[in-house]
């Protein structure tokens, strides 16, 4: 068996380049413009896979810790593994109390049957999904819960729907969870039980500068050259006057599994 000590080098070479040099570069503006997680979603995930005393969660790619933090009133032992230096500073600096791990979804710096349940909230869609859901099941004790937790925008509302067209034209191929690809991993495979899906509503109030934040926070824009980043703030602050806030609308996707 791998000892903790073994493996607590992540392997850089699965974390895909916009997010390594995005997320790092942009840690505090993910921070201050990413939204929060819908506490009744977050409840449902406590109760879903028993998150409590005596219990032991990972919060796998926990980002600056957004759902990090939701989970540590439960008073379960919560251990944070992410990969990009930026982020695991910032959630260090966030949850002292909190043991941040470098490492990945393929490459996990934990023991064999450690753990009781784990969350991947906003990052699913970034991993190798085959070698990952593989690396969950090792770490996992028998019969343990994973939950997959997305914030989508909804581009119904006008000002989404701005925001989408000021970033998607600098997309390319980075990978996004508003495909179902990510779900492949869990077709035709023996360790998870079929995902489940439940679904909640949640709206983030934003200044202008938090406006900003949230999109100079995506991972292909964050790398942009200067001069183009500096123009897509520039844009993006005049979709909101100074002194006023603006909703964003999210529908929150939880996908709960057990290992098998």
């Amino acid at each position: 068996m791998s000892s903790t000590r073994d493996r607590v080098e992540g392997d850089a070479s699965h974390v895909h380049p916009a997010a390594a040099r995005g997320f790092d570069a942009t840690a505090e503006a993910y921070e201050r413009g990413r939204p929060e997680y819908p506490p009744d979603a977050v409840a449902f995930v406590c109760d879903r896979l028993a998150i409590a005393p005596g219990r032991t969660v990972v919060d796998l790619a926990a980002g600056t810790g957004k759902l990090t933090r939701a989970l540590a009133p439960t008073g379960a032992s919560v251990i944070a593994v992410e990969p990009v230096a930026g982020m695991r500073e910032a959630l260090a600096e966030t949850l002292p109390g909190i043991p941040v791990l470098d490492g990945t979804a393929e490459t996990i710096p934990l023991d064999a049957g450690s753990v009781d349940a784990m969350v991947v909230a906003q990052a699913f869609h970034w991993f190798d999904g085959t070698r990952a859901i593989r690396e969950i099941a090792r770490v996992l004790r028998p019969g343990g819960g994973l939950a997959i937790v997305f914030n989508v925008r909804d581009e119904d509302d006008p000002m989404q729907a701005a925001l989408s067209e000021i970033w998607e034209p600098y997309r390319g191929d980075t990978p996004t969870h508003r495909t179902v690809s990510w779900r492949d991993a869990f077709e035709d495979q023996d360790l998870f039980a079929p995902l489940q899906r439940r679904t909640f509503r949640y709206e983030q109030r934003v200044d202008r500068e938090q406006l900003v934040d949230r999109v100079v926070s995506v991972s292909f824009i964050a790398v942009l050259p200067q001069r183009e980043l500096a123009r897509v703030a520039d844009r993006t602050r005049a979709l909101l006057p100074d002194g006023v806030e603006a909703t964003l609308p999210y529908r929150t996707d939880v996908f709960v599994t057990d290992r098998s």
